[in-house]
């Protein structure tokens, strides 16, 4: 009976050598990019050196054609050192399924095989200052004219901006609302193309996040992954894979968290005892273990509905990355307490978790946006 809820072997290995490769190039190193800001560029190409840079590409394009739950898995063991580093990975990992799921085989020849080995970096361009939740309303247009494509507008919060060399955007080209919604590939060096200035943010300083700026950009027609019309589906669907992805990060995190509190409660005495031998301490770890727990089952499930392209996957994958999210930021919040003053400083990690985590509610499609997904799947049966 345990067979059917437990990893396979291949699973494992690729879970190994992803919590392997956290120890020694992200763990580290993690709090020094942290504190001065560093994007951890070649760290990130040596990801890719072991195909975490095109985990859910097809083998025909270069990837390694693996599933969402090994995906999964690859995220939760990198968030463990670093979960901004980690999310990152993530969302270029998106924008690279995308080109290889609804590209042509010309944007595919001329994209992934760079993407694939991190020589190139992907970021996906959907929210715009005026359009978070509502991403349907977006602006930013793409007019035709000849082979080309007028694109002009602007995307908010778009991580790797300025550091990516591609812009996976998605660009009204017809009627308001999501039908007229489009995604085009757009590079960093064409003309019209210009960032803000990088964002200074709570957490994920290790990754840039900057406003990216379209003025009378012309990119080919060629570049259109999908049909005209297909982008917003297109973005809901990398947004699936997306929000298993940020919610295994938050559960790295918290784990790394857990770990780090019972290490810590153990060697730290207070009133001639250990203070994890006090049954409050007790009690608090053990609810912490069991709620990451369950969060990591309904995750895993979710991700192997997304792989099987299940009826109910979405709502499945809004449930756990709403669920997994709530989860990390509420066992780092209880893992920093447990440290009491301490857990405040930059000395200890806590504090760089609890910032990181605390973003992955928003992203992605905020939680609350979530229990909308959910209600609404629920109310329509």
């Amino acid at each position: 009976m345990d067979q059917q809820f437990d990893l396979t072997e291949d699973q494992r290995a690729i879970q190994e050598m992803a919590q392997r490769f956290t120890a020694d190039a992200i763990t580290p190193h993690a709090a020094e990019w942290d504190e001065k800001h560093i994007f951890p560029r070649e760290t990130v190409k040596a990801a890719a050196e072991l195909g975490f840079g095109a985990i859910y590409v097809s083998e025909e394009s270069g990837g390694i054609g693996l599933g969402r739950l090994e995906s999964a898995l690859i995220m939760e063991a990198m968030a463990y050192g670093c979960p901004a580093t980690s999310a990152f990975i993530s969302i270029h990992n998106m924008a690279a399924w995308m080109i290889d799921r609804f590209g042509s085989a010309a944007v595919k020849d001329k994209y992934l095989p760079r993407l694939v080995t991190a020589d190139w970096l992907a970021s996906y361009c959907l929210t715009e200052p005026s359009s978070g939740s509502d991403a349907a309303a977006l602006k930013t247009t793409a007019k035709r004219d000849g082979d080309d494509y007028i694109v002009n507008g602007s995307k908010q919060f778009i991580s790797g901006a300025g550091e990516n060399e591609l812009y996976v955007t998605m660009v009204r080209t017809g009627v308001d609302g999501p039908k007229g919604i489009s995604c085009l590939a757009i590079e960093k060096d064409m003309p019209g193309v210009s960032f803000g200035a990088n964002e200074r943010k709570l957490g994920w300083h290790a990754q840039p996040t900057r406003q990216v700026m379209f003025d009378n950009v012309r990119v080919p027609a060629g570049n259109l992954i999908g049909g005209e019309g297909e982008g917003f589906r297109i973005a809901m669907m990398g947004l699936d894979g997306g929000r298993l992805n940020i919610g295994a990060c938050s559960l790295g995190g918290a784990q790394r968290c857990l770990d780090e509190a019972i290490v810590y409660t153990k060697g730290r005495k207070q009133f001639g005892s250990a203070v994890a031998d006090f049954q409050n301490t007790q009690f608090t770890l053990a609810d912490m273990a069991t709620e990451l727990e369950a969060a990591r089952a309904l995750l895993y499930l979710a991700a192997a509905k997304v792989t099987a392209n299940a009826p109910d996957k979405t709502k499945f994958a809004a449930m756990a990355k709403r669920f997994a999210t709530d989860t990390g930021s509420s066992v780092v919040d209880r893992a920093l307490q447990l440290h009491g003053g301490y857990g405040y400083l930059m000395d200890y990690p806590i504090e760089r978790f609890w910032r990181d985590l605390r973003v992955h509610s928003i992203l992605e499609g905020t939680n609350q946006v979530m229990r909308m997904i959910v209600g609404r799947e629920l109310t329509r049966q």
